[in-house]
């Protein structure tokens, strides 16, 4: 397997992993989740765990979403964004890409979208738009893209602002997709300070005065140092994963992601994608891999990703 290879694999896996190691930790404070050497897919006996009807090793809406967008990249070859909501409507309605065909924890400004294009709304348009609808749920689905695309900078940037906008249409979530796109795809190449070739890509795309520069300068501030609560909203999840990646292993990362508290299988889904593409598929611990439930849904879906690399 080559070294490329090893990264999307990782990846998906990454993000996938991540997101079900957090499901039984998810609605918790910080000072509620156990030691880090504690928190495994199956938390310990005194730990009251989120979702307890769901087996360990399962992903959430996460993890379906992400599947949803990989499918239809692939089935589609380009960012059709009516194939997309098709899919998530699959998603909401009949569990596709869910493991065991089971949906839960569905996010509040994700339901009303999904609703929306039910009633008849543009894939575009169906996302809110107002500022108070910046919850994580089109972020946590959109690195697929990054690992499919292979245009340029621009045209990742106006992709990855077309699939926000089915479930999340205000500029400071379409930024954080976008900005988390081309950090992921510099990542995958090995661009030595990823995240900074990023940002400044990023700034030469986006309009002066814009609100998508707005977002990026004044609420992502890419050039502070990271910090971030774990949170659902966007901003804070994305500043929470690129603070949690400055530990070395992926095991760390998303253990640092879960012990954050709160919005644990999103901010693990999200950092655990991409330490999953730092340091490959091998470097995801094998009792993690081992434990992944729905294994038959992603396998099939890795190996056309994989050959599109080829």
């Amino acid at each position: 397997m080559s070294a490329t290879h090893d990264r999307l694999k990782g990846g998906i896996f990454g993000l996938l992993i991540g997101d079900a190691l957090g499901v039984p930790y998810e609605f918790h404070c910080a000072e509620a989740i156990p030691e880090r050497d504690a928190i495994e897919m199956q938390p310990p006996p005194e730990f009251r765990r989120a979702h307890r009807g769901v087996p360990p090793g399962t992903w959430s809406d996460d993890g379906a979403q992400a599947l949803c967008l990989l499918a239809s990249l692939l089935e589609r070859e380009k960012l059709d964004v009516n194939d997309l909501a098709t899919k998530l409507l699959a998603w909401f309605e009949q569990g596709y890409m869910a493991v065991d065909n089971r949906v839960f924890d569905v996010g509040v400004q994700t339901t009303v979208a999904l609703r929306a294009l039910m009633g008849g709304a543009a894939p575009l348009d169906a996302g809110p738009r107002d500022e108070r609808n910046n919850g994580n749920g089109s972020l946590m689905r959109v690195l697929p893209l990054a690992l499919w695309h292979n245009g340029s900078d621009a045209d990742l940037v106006k992709d990855a602002y077309d699939q926000s906008s089915i479930t999340h249409g205000h500029a400071r979530s379409r930024v954080s997709c976008a900005l988390y796109c081309l950090w992921a795809r510099r990542v995958l190449h090995e661009v030595p300070e990823a995240w900074k070739e990023a940002v400044t890509s990023l700034r030469s795309l986006v309009g002066p005065n814009s609100p998508e520069a707005e977002a990026l300068e004044y609420h992502i501030r890419p050039d502070d140092e990271p910090d971030g609560r774990g949170s659902g909203y966007v901003i804070d999840t994305l500043r929470s994963a690129r603070m949690v990646l400055r530990a070395d292993s992926y095991e760390a990362v998303v253990k640092e992601a879960v012990a954050l508290g709160d919005d644990t299988d999103t901010t693990a889904c999200v950092a655990g994608g991409i330490a999953g593409i730092r340091g490959g598929l091998q470097a995801i611990p094998e009792r993690w891999r081992a434990s992944l439930r729905g294994r038959e849904l992603v396998d099939p879906l890795l190996a056309q990703l994989v050959m599109r690399h080829s």
